[in-house]
Parts: C-alpha cells; structure tokens; sequence
C-alpha cells in the first residue's frame, strides 16, 4: 500500500504552494514566469470547481467534493491490486481533491494560481491539486480503456490436434 504515501504528498504539494503564494503576493497579483503572456503566476480565490467551473454557491461545490472523495475511496478499496494504473489515478484524484477540499473548509473557496494562455486567450487559472485530479483522471481513462481492450480481446483457441 505504498501507492497511499501519494496521498499525503500531493496534499503537501498543493498546500505548501498555495501557503506561498498566499504569503508572497498580493489577491489578484500576477508575475511573469516564461515570456510576458505565456505562463504567469497569477494569485485569485476561485468560488467554484476546478478550472472556474461553477456549480453554484460554495457550500455546495464542498458537500459535491466530499461526497465524491468517498465514492473515490470505494473505488481504490474494491479495486484489484494489480490494477496498478487505476490504483494510480485514484491516488493522484484523491489528493488532489483533498487539496481543493482543505481550501474549501479554511478559505471557503480555492487559492489558484497557474495562468497560462496567449494574450487575452487564457486557460482558466489552476493549481496542484486541479493538476493532480486532471493526470489521475486522464490515466484512470487510459486504465479503463486499456482494461476494456484486455477483456474484449478474443482468446486464443488451441491450433486443431492431430488425431
């Protein structure tokens, strides 16, 4: 089970960048990293789902969190334990949305920071935790598929003996 120290470290991870970017800019505060446009670091409080997606009020988006936290945790228990790849992805879904969850409960919204696009055409401003979620649930698809693929493979058929 030692899959289950991700948990732990994304959630370190994400809170320990949100912590510095709290404490180093100012709400609303946006720097430069690679290129003026391209990557900033830009520091906002972000009410709704990963990515500025909005479900509704607050409150709302923390109870749909925690109780998706627990469907995630049935998952990887009922999960086979050779289905390393799955494990993975549940792993990385789950710290991450632990990260999001803590925000939600001390800040009652979401410290984002990663801001990338061209000029005015940006992707929505992320952190760790959005990234966490977005690989583990791209590799719980490619597990899945892969796990699809494995079992509507045909089997082979023995070659015709001789008699």
């Amino acid at each position: 089970m030692k899959i289950l120290l991700l948990i732990p470290l994304t959630l370190v991870i994400d809170q320990v960048s949100k912590y510095i970017i709290q404490h180093t800019m100012q709400l609303g505060q946006s720097e430069a990293v690679l290129g003026e446009d391209f990557f900033r670091l830009t520091y906002i409080h972000n009410p709704g789902a990963a990515f500025g997606l909005n479900m509704g009020s607050p409150l709302l988006h923390t109870i749909v969190s925690i109780a998706a936290l627990g469907v995630l945790v049935w998952l990887f228990w009922t999960l086979p334990r050779q289905e390393h790849l799955l494990r993975l992805a549940l792993v990385l879904v789950l710290g991450g949305a632990l990260g999001n969850i803590v925000d939600r409960l001390y800040l009652g919204e979401v410290v984002d920071f990663f801001d990338f696009g061209l000029g005015s055409t940006r992707w929505p401003i992320f952190n760790f935790a959005d990234s966490f979620v977005t690989i583990g649930v791209g590799l719980m698809a490619l597990g899945y598929a892969r796990q699809k693929r494995q079992h509507s493979a045909p089997t082979p058929t023995e070659p015709p003996q001789d008699v």
